[in-house]
């Protein structure tokens, strides 16, 4: 059945919208000016993964703590399934730091974070836990690979880069005392990957919002729709696309395509870093086969964490109808109306196979659970299509703290990792103060005469609050 909801047109406030995405795309391919690859541990100046990227190895150019393991599996011999990025991994006990020049400065950055349990004579990667800070947003807290999980996880995130070095710094926990990590990924991002404007959705509201380039983002779902799984080898930002099927809920009266065509990509819509072919040229529709519109809708459901805000992608591109002007359909975000009457070919110059994406931005307060859906309008039109998605991406902003993962901030793990740490100088001044009381005691004593006192420079608690400033200064 069509979604009831609270009508609210969408047509004008788009408009705008869509002018402003049109001065964002670009029609050459992408070279990203900083473009990192480093595969944490290894010994080897270079590694090349099953996409055949070059990983170099993380020595001081960009690993600039010292007192951290490099482990290698000790797996023999090391599983085939698996990438050489996950024969090896930097483990840490302390803060490790990673710093990376930034020559595109203004731009938001990818950073990719690979994590696989090997096999090793150091530990139980499985006991690591740790929290993970970037240019001050805290990316990851208390964070600990599920023993449940497929491997290996790769956590992604869009962070702004305004200065000319972009840190990733890795604080272990007080519960497990280390962590790992076992590649990473620093690339800048193109320019019309994020744009600054997105539609505002709830029950009341649907209006359009800026500002969006001031915050993080972190990829929490990625979906080819009606397609196959894509890999990084055939994306030109390297991303992983999933299949829908395990996340579509109603899927009555919906089939699949696929189109064999050419993708027309245009300036001002999608480019192939918003969205590469093998994305637009498949789909999931709705299409009538006879006189009657179907009344049904095709709906999807994500699980997310609750108290922040997501914002939604969602990827259209006509590659079934025989003409234009022909698909018509409306789109539903948790049951409200984002976008009625949603016409592409208004939208893309009435050209056919031509890509195009909107933005929508909802608050997730309190259900966990994210719904999209789409079906036919008041406005579809009988024997032909009349609903299409070909992609879906689900991004989490940080909240006000910069947080990706609770509500605190980035120097709140600092000094929690430093109180820890730095307790125990108390003790250790103690005891120093005492032996020197004792030697001073007895060397008057032999010599009989009158020791000159000299006060301690700074007393216990004042050594303690310079030691911890110093050690939030302190690379390795």
């Amino acid at each position: 059945m069509a979604t009831k909801t609270k009508t609210i047109s969408t047509s004008s406030t788009f408009s705008l919208y869509i002018s402003l995405l049109a001065l964002l795309s670009t029609a050459s391919a992408f070279s990203p000016v900083d473009h990192y690859l480093i595969n944490c541990g290894s010994r080897a100046a270079e590694t090349s993964d099953p996409d055949h990227r070059v990983f170099a190895g993380d020595d001081s150019r960009f690993l600039t703590s010292t007192r951290t393991v490099q482990l290698e599996t000790t797996e023999s011999p090391p599983s085939l399934s698996s990438s050489p990025l996950y024969h090896t991994a930097r483990a840490f006990e302390h803060p490790a730091h990673y710093a990376f020049p930034v020559r595109d400065r203004g731009t938001h950055h990818l950073v990719r974070l690979h994590f696989y349990p090997l096999q090793n004579d150091y530990n139980n990667l499985f006991a690591a836990e740790f929290h993970v800070v970037a240019n001050g947003f805290l990316l990851l807290r208390n964070y600990r690979i599920p023993e449940t999980y497929n491997f290996p996880v790769v956590k992604e995130f869009v962070i702004p880069a305004a200065s000319d070095e972009l840190q990733i710094t890795f604080i272990p926990s007080e519960k497990s005392n280390f962590g790992f990590v076992n590649a990473i990924e620093v690339i800048s991002a193109p320019n019309d990957l994020i744009a600054d404007v997105a539609q505002f959705i709830d029950f009341e509201k649907n209006e359009r919002i800026l500002g969006l380039l001031r915050n993080g983002f972190e990829t929490v779902h990625r979906l080819n729709v009606g397609g196959f799984k894509v890999t990084p080898f055939n994306d030109s930002l390297w991303r992983t696309w999933l299949t829908d099927d395990a996340y579509l809920v109603s899927n009555d009266g919906s089939q699949k395509t696929h189109f064999g065509g050419r993708i027309s990509y245009q300036m001002g819509g999608a480019s192939r870093e918003v969205g590469p072919d093998n994305v637009y040229s498949t789909a999931r529709l709705i299409k009538s086969s006879d006189n009657s519109i179907p009344n049904v809708n095709m709906t999807w459901s994500f699980q997310v964490d609750k108290g922040y805000r997501y914002m939604i992608r969602m990827h259209f591109c006509d590659i079934a109808s025989v003409a234009s002007s022909m698909l018509y359909f409306n789109v539903y975000l948790n049951g409200n109306l984002a976008y009625e009457n949603l016409d592409l070919s208004d939208l893309t110059n009435r050209l056919l196979a031509s890509p195009f994406y909107a933005d929508f931005v909802v608050d997730e307060e309190s259900s966990g659970s994210l719904v999209v859906s789409v079906g036919p309008s008041s406005m579809s039109l009988p024997r032909a299509v009349d609903a299409i998605v070909n992609g879906i991406e689900i991004w989490k902003l940080n909240n006000s703290m910069g947080s990706f993962d609770g509500d605190v901030c980035a120097g709140f793990v600092w000094r929690n990792w430093r109180r820890g740490h730095t307790g125990v100088l108390v003790p250790l001044v103690a005891v120093i103060f005492l032996l020197i009381s004792l030697s001073v005691f007895f060397q008057r004593r032999r010599s009989g005469g009158a020791v000159a006192w000299s006060r301690l420079p700074v007393d216990v608690s004042e050594a303690n609050l310079k030691c911890g400033n110093q050690m939030s200064s302190m690379k390795g």
